[in-house]
């Protein structure tokens, strides 16, 4: 991960390259990179899968979900997840603050501890992503997700008395996370609801089930040894879209949280109940003439390449002035990223943007097959090969190919070329679809800055740096994975799970008037 700018110890560097090791000297050699070589030399191929298979030590493997439904967080249906999570928040409320304190150290623990061990099991269930990325978000989420620090009370005193504005919680929280980062959203969404003083039901993405279970069954095996209060985090451990339902319209839950695509955002937005989205987006960058060409281009691979361009915060398409257009793109290849020429990428899009539904709603969508791949998967796709260290493929497209406007979620960028700024701020604003989520911007000139700034009126507005920036990495601010676009709370705390409170003590313990 020589691209990627989020921050990453030397210790857990050193980890990954030893996994990276033991994944490829078990492999046979089909998968190794002379086969991908002979494979990109006969043309487009059929898919093999991006993994390789890999059991994890056995005092630590995981345990199927069905064999401890029932405790420690797994449950058969959505009725008893519920209970057993209103069980656990009445226990939690007795506890006070220094009890969430003490719940959410043992989930950031774990989550640090066994970033290894289960980002490996979820890179190996999904089937998409990075190794190295699956491992470094647990551990960053497990170190910087926001705790009880931001559980801030508000105090107005005067001639009249004293008013607390306190943030109390809701009760027990529904839940919907991705296969894009399983256990990752769980992790993150646990320390902030937990931290506000709720529990929570997680309906996950089936794909990723497996590995959501085992990461929820330790964090609740560790608190429940500790603090005696199991199942402050329930989950569904046979997800459909049948138990999403169920759970969106269950009288205990009084909030949803929903973290996923169009269809998951639509529903929970459709919802009886208050619900925080975390919907799609499609992130445009603009590159202007004043822009460091050189930064641009190692921010661009960063942020595009990470986790094969899963986040959906990530660069999803460039839109370049067209007196540095040429450059920009020389640079791309100087920061490593692999060009395609245009029969190139005619054959990827055509392999990889596919149409879907019927009539009225027939659009085109990210094929499936190709969705957090690795670059080389894509480039056999195009016709060619490339090397195995390359993350990110590039190349130039008109504004109408279905790359710029389809959320893709794989590691191949379309760079559109533009007469002047006015006019890629415009694309970009196009492109983005009206979902106000991330957009970046490389430039020097504020006048630009500002004029993207606000025509797109993003949630993450990124300048002259990765997106990852935005959620903190190698920038400034906190971190979460749930960003609450279509819902406006944005990059989601624990403030967010909790609703104000506000105490009046009328006359008494006011300060009085010199006069008296």
């Amino acid at each position: 991960m020589a691209q990627a700018t989020a921050p990453c110890s030397t210790e857990i560097q050193s980890i990954v390259r030893q996994v990276i090791a033991e994944l490829r000297a078990a492999a046979p050699a089909a998968n190794g990179a002379s086969a991908a070589n002979s494979a990109a030399a006969a043309g487009p191929a059929p898919l093999a899968p991006a993994t390789v298979p890999w059991t994890p030590p056995a005092p630590s493997a995981p345990v199927a979900p069905e064999s401890f439904v029932g405790r420690h967080g797994i449950f058969g249906s959505v009725d008893e997840a519920v209970r057993a999570a209103q069980e656990a928040f009445l226990q939690l409320e007795r506890l006070g603050v220094e009890g969430r304190r003490k719940a959410i150290a043992h989930i950031r623990r774990i989550s640090i501890e066994d970033a290894v061990e289960l980002g490996t099991m979820e890179f190996n269930e999904t089937k998409i992503g990075r190794l190295p990325h699956k491992i470094e978000k647990l551990k960053i989420l497990g170190e910087r997700s926001p705790g009880v620090e931001f559980m801030r009370s508000e105090v107005f005193s005067g001639d009249h008395g004293l008013a607390v504005i306190e943030h109390a919680p809701f009760g027990v929280i529904g839940a919907i996370t991705p296969v894009t980062h399983s256990l990752p959203t769980i992790t993150g969404n646990a320390v902030s609801m937990i931290a506000g003083g709720n529990t929570v039901v997680v309906n996950p993405h089936p794909s990723g089930k497996k590995v959501a279970a085992e990461g929820v069954r330790r964090f609740n095996q560790a608190i429940h040894r500790d603090l005696g209060i199991d199942n402050l985090i329930a989950l569904i451990a046979e997800p459909t879209l049948e138990s999403a339902a169920e759970l969106f319209k269950h009288r205990g839950v009084k909030l949803i949280c929903v973290t996923g695509g169009p269809a998951v955002a639509k529903a929970a937005l459709e919802s009886s109940k208050r619900a925080i989205v975390a919907g799609p987006g499609n992130p445009p960058v603009v590159v202007d003439e004043t822009a460091d060409l050189d930064r641009a281009a190692r921010s661009i691979i960063a942020g595009a390449a990470y986790d094969n361009n899963l986040l959906c915060i990530a660069e999803k398409q460039v839109f370049v002035v067209s007196s540095v257009f040429d450059r920009m793109m020389e640079a791309m290849g100087r920061a490593g990223a692999a060009r395609l020429n245009p029969t190139q990428v005619d054959a990827l899009t055509a392999r990889a943007i596919v149409w879907t539904g019927e009539g009225a709603h027939r659009h085109q969508v990210a094929c499936k097959d190709f969705i957090g791949q690795d670059a080389s998967v894509l480039a056999r796709a195009a016709g060619t090969g490339v090397a195995s260290e390359v993350e990110l493929l590039y190349g130039e497209t008109s504004v109408d190919n279905p790359f710029v406007p389809v959320e893709q979620m794989m590691p191949f960028v379309p760079f559109i070329r533009c007469k002047d700024a006015d006019e890629a701020i415009r694309r970009a604003h196009e492109s983005e679809h009206g979902f106000r989520h991330t957009a970046i911007i490389h430039s020097h000139d504020v006048r630009n800055m500002t004029k993207m700034g606000r025509l797109l009126d993003t949630t993450l507005f990124v300048k002259n740096g990765p997106s990852t920036a935005g959620l903190g990495l190698g920038g400034e601010g906190y971190i979460s994975f749930s960003i609450a676009t279509p819902t406006g709370e944005g990059v989601t705390t624990p403030l967010t799970f909790t609703r104000q409170r506000r105490c009046t003590l009328v006359d008494d313990l006011r300060i009085l008037g010199a006069a008296e």
